[in-house]
């Protein structure tokens, strides 16, 4: 029988907190059997979104926290005030070893912080990046950093195309991942003094498989698998995927209700438009993994609903089963 995965969730992060999330942390007990959850946050409120709903109760744990840290407050002043809030308790549930990861809908730089203060990096680990997956026309690529670290060094970002790498050759099965550094152009010449001072040390990096560089138009592509980049770009370049994709939505719904044709079109089409649209459906793969903790953060959507909580958290069952953190330090503690 495979070892228990335990992870910890902040019930009380995010806008659909704590119906949302209690939901698809049931939702994600019932799929996987050696998973028990323990649901942080305000016990009668979590209680509450538990009431009706069906799940094997030895695998589910309410652990009481009375506060919540809201997305407004600054984050360093949070976390250590706040000691008794949802990401503060379900951060030390990790750090003392009752927990594996930790899932937040909640406040981006309370989890961040908390993430690199409470958890802690792994030896050799310089920087913790944020690094979600973004799907792709060739199925999915890793942008990281997007987040985390907007003044990264160039010995940084090797450290996150490292990191990068182990990350989609053992959780997305992509042997040898290709990574590409975001850039402006794809001349090596191209580029900021970071970017310019990065390449030529991923160039001569024997631990990655480094094709050059990527441009952000590039990006839904998939020319490469794992794109490095500090976190100021990252975010931008991020954002303006996510919101490209609703826009685009928001304009096919528009024009398959512009007549009676449209809609008659867009009915017989939607079969195989559900499918196509479903590849680029960002929630399949979960939240942001901070990689390079003791144990592993995940960040998701404010705005996440049961599917992306549930597979969030069926992400740090796969990461934990994989020993991540553990190949993480053995790669750069030889640094």
């Amino acid at each position: 029988m495979a070892e228990m995965v335990k992870v910890a969730v902040d019930a009380m992060g995010g806008d659909n907190a704590p119906l949302e999330i209690v939901k698809g942390a049931i939702d994600a007990v019932n799929e996987c059997s050696n998973l028990k959850v323990f649901l942080v946050g305000r016990e009668d409120d979590v209680n509450g979104a538990l009431s009706g709903l069906t799940y094997d109760k030895e695998r589910v744990q309410v652990v009481n926290a009375t506060e919540v840290i809201e997305m407004a407050e600054p984050p360093v002043m949070a976390i250590r005030t706040k000691k008794d809030s949802s990401i503060v308790k379900g951060m030390y549930l990790v750090n003392h070893g009752e927990c594996d990861a930790f899932v937040s809908a909640g406040s981006t730089g309370a989890t961040l912080v908390g993430g690199q203060v409470i958890v802690g990096r792994v030896k050799g680990v310089d920087r913790a990046p944020l690094a979600p997956v973004i799907p792709t026309l060739n199925g999915a690529s890793l942008l990281i950093d997007c987040g985390a670290n907007v003044d990264a060094k160039a010995h940084h970002l090797v450290q996150f195309a490292k990191m990068g790498s182990i990350y989609m050759e053992n959780i997305m099965n992509i042997k040898n991942p290709k990574v590409g550094i975001l850039n402006i152009g794809a001349e090596e010449e191209k580029g900021n003094a970071l970017v310019k001072e990065t390449f030529p040390l991923l160039k001569n990096c024997p631990d990655i498989n480094f094709v050059g560089s990527v441009e952000a138009r590039d990006l839904p592509a998939g020319v490469a698998d794992v794109v490095v980049c500090e976190a100021f770009a990252g975010n931008i370049a991020l954002k303006m995927y996510e919101g490209t994709a609703k826009a685009m939505l928001s304009v096919l719904k528009k024009g398959f209700k512009a007549n009676i044709l449209s809609t008659i079109g867009a009915a017989l089409a939607l079969p195989s438009l559900k499918k196509s649209l479903k590849k680029f459906d960002i929630k399949q793969y979960g939240g942001a993994p901070l990689l390079g903790l003791k144990g592993l953060v995940v960040k998701t959507h404010g705005s996440a609903e049961a599917v992306e909580v549930k597979n969030s958290i069926l992400q740090c069952v796969a990461f934990t089963e994989a020993n991540i953190s553990e190949k993480i330090r053995e790669n750069l503690i030889s640094e």
